[in-house]
């Protein structure tokens, strides 16, 4: 009953649910989720670091990149998420974020950010 309710209490803050909807699609960098949810970076980083403490979670380094995936361990999360995307097919926000991580590069959006 706990970790249904962890999860529940992680999945009630739209930002993360929207985290963790777009890591289910493939891994990314924060400049990657903050291309598409337009947050403070300290923001992202918050959210990221209480996803990874509850396990939902992982993170690995890839050069420069700290690159943030879904935890292919945590049977929970994977079932709880596919059952997710296939209610939130028909939405416009859930359909854009997916658009978006389909169309930006970590490269793209590290210039970006060293051009602010």
């Amino acid at each position: 009953m706990k970790a249904i309710e962890n999860l529940f209490k992680i999945l009630g803050d739209e930002n993360r649910l929207r985290i963790l909807l777009m890591l289910n699609v493939r891994p990314l960098c924060v400049c990657e989720i903050n291309e598409v949810l337009d947050i403070a970076l300290s923001t992202i980083s918050q959210h990221l670091k209480l996803m990874k403490s509850s396990g939902y979670i992982t993170d690995h380094k890839e050069g420069r990149w700290v690159i943030y995936s879904m935890n292919s361990e945590n049977d929970l999360v994977k079932r709880v998420m596919g059952f997710l995307e296939k209610e939130l097919i028909d939405d416009e926000r859930f359909m854009r974020d997916r658009s978006k991580i389909a169309s930006i590069t970590r490269e793209f959006c590290s210039a970006k950010l060293s051009k602010k």
